[in-house]
């Protein structure tokens, strides 16, 4: 029987396995190195022999073999088929993992990007020949400004941390043409923010003074006043925070600084739990990025592509960076210039257009009070979440709600020998992505969930469902399942700290496997 009480198909057979002769269990195919595939002295394809040539790289020249391995092509295919398999994704399941915002990408979004007009441009052709582009682009800037109430958007930064940057460095560009640059030289970090907040400032050279939370887990106004000083540049404050919680004094906040001379600067990694809701220009932001692969469209992870523009209060507008596009009686074009007060240029291109594409696309086809629901969804669902594990899971900061993720803390787990980490291993072995482990740092075994607005409540009560089973088997004593968990994975508990610590990175082939007597 499911957890609604239906009769299901027959239970698989999760007993202990045979051990097989080729290690494959069935449709989980052992997959080697690409080097144990093929020959490094035979290739798939046939190359002819090269003209004679007088070689140009001089000393760079290669000397030696290149030792790739050789491949046929029907070899190469299932080698990386084989491999994406191995791969959790948002499209085999619910991605729980925390303020990371892993939530279904609708096809549409994706169709359009592969769009000739946008897929297959460059960033060198001529602008007469990518109005479309540039029309998506100031589009796309309207709709953000909009939604964040703010005056300016940059349009060049390729990922949250690197708009975080640019925000910043608009800031440092702020106090420089006030003549401050000398004395203002601190940014105010609360200790829940996104770890890449205190690394920004640090790298444009800011001094980092850490803001301590509240025992509710936000930052309150009298603490921030406290912290604040004739030396204070700006404050990089994150809404809703890393507990998954709205800062109820931002407003108060906001006015504090501005009063002391500072700046304003909101991570924007949590938009999705607020576009359509509340817009931050109006609660006193002065710069926020916002992570378009997060909030609207492409779930991040593996590296990109992603993207991160910058919308920027009024005060702060003059410093934006180039290029901008604009428009006129003959079309868009893009300004490297017309700013005087502008930092400059924050990278050669302009930013990434296929997130640009998929963005207004979601945009477009939710419209206003689709985004509106959007965030309300989220929200909805991470309480529903809250409220089904409340009388297992322990919470830090009591039965309060949340925003569009729900923390938990280990003192449920106390006396029972098992950890964050081994709750979090379980769970590969129930089919579903571990949550984010550990943090916020603030909070000590952290387990961080975040659900999405793209879960129907037949996929949250069957993860609900899932967790409810696994704290009944900790507290019966099952210990052996969680230490040695995962089971039923491609391998086994792995010991991470020595792998990032010692890694193995060339290869060295295996000895022959030797065939069964009689064979």
């Amino acid at each position: 029987m499911n957890v609604q009480g239906r009769p299901t198909s027959p239970m698989p057979n999760t007993g202990p396995a045979p051990r097989t002769f080729t290690s494959n269990r069935a449709l989980q195919i052992e997959e080697g190195l690409i080097f144990e595939h093929g020959r490094v002295d035979v290739t798939g394809v046939d190359l002819d022999e090269p003209e004679p040539f007088t070689p140009r790289l001089g000393n760079l020249a290669r000397e030696d073999a290149i030792g790739l391995p050789g491949l046929s092509e029907p070899e190469a295919m299932r080698h990386y088929v084989r491999l994406s398999q191995k791969n959790y994704s948002i499209d085999a399941g619910l991605y729980p993992l925390g303020s990371c915002t892993m939530k279904h990408n609708p096809r549409i979004n994706e169709a359009m990007a592969r769009l000739p007009g946008f897929a297959d441009i460059h960033p060198l052709q001529p602008v007469s020949t990518v109005q479309g582009a540039l029309e998506l682009i100031d589009e796309l800037a309207r709709w953000l400004m909009e939604l964040t109430g703010t005056h300016a958007v940059a349009m060049s930064p390729k990922a949250g941390a690197h708009g975080e940057l640019c925000g910043m460095m608009a800031i440092r560009a702020a106090i420089e043409a006030r003549g401050e640059a000398a004395t203002r030289n601190v940014v105010l970090v609360p200790d829940s923010a996104h770890g890449t907040n205190p690394a920004t400032a640090a790298l444009i050279g800011f001094a980092v003074r850490s803001v301590r939370a509240s025992a509710d887990g936000t930052v309150s106004v009298d603490a921030v006043r406290a912290a604040l000083a004739p030396d204070v540049a700006a404050i990089m404050l994150t809404n809703p925070n890393t507990c998954g919680l709205f800062e109820r004094d931002i407003v108060e906040i906001a006015a504090a600084v501005h009063d002391a001379g500072a700046y304003f600067y909101c991570d924007g990694a949590n938009f999705n739990a607020l576009m359509g809701k509340a817009r931050p220009g109006d609660l006193g932001v002065d710069a926020m990025h916002i992570n378009l692969h997060k909030t609207f469209s492409t779930p991040h992870g593996g590296g990109g592509p992603g993207a991160g523009p910058v919308v920027l209060s009024e005060r702060l507008a003059p410093f934006a960076p180039a290029p901008f596009v604009s428009r006129d009686g003959d079309g868009f074009r893009l300004v490297e210039g017309g700013r005087e007060q502008s930092f400059g240029r924050l990278t050669a291109f302009h930013g990434q257009m296929g997130m640009f594409t998929r963005a207004l696309s979601f945009m477009l086809s939710h419209g206003f009070d689709g985004l509106r629901q959007a965030s309300e969804d989220a929200v909805l669902n991470a309480n529903y979440l809250r409220a089904a594990l409340s009388n297992v899971f322990s919470s830090p900061f009591g039965d309060r709600p949340c925003m569009h993720e729900v923390l938990f803390d280990d003192k449920w787990l106390e006396g029972t020998g098992v950890t964050t980490l081994d709750v979090a291993k379980a769970m590969i072995d129930e089919g579903y992505h571990p949550m984010t482990m550990y943090f916020p740092l603030v909070v000590h075994g952290a387990m961080l969930i975040e659900p999405t607005e793209s879960e129907s409540k037949v996929s949250l009560d069957l993860f609900i469902a899932t967790m409810r089973e696994i704290s009944i088997r900790i507290r019966r004593g099952d210990t052996e399942r969680f230490h040695g968990a995962p089971h039923f994975a491609p391998r086994n508990r792995l010991d991470e700290t020595r792998a990032a610590r010692h890694p193995i990175l060339r290869w060295t082939p295996r000895q022959p496997v030797a065939m069964p007597a009689g064979e």
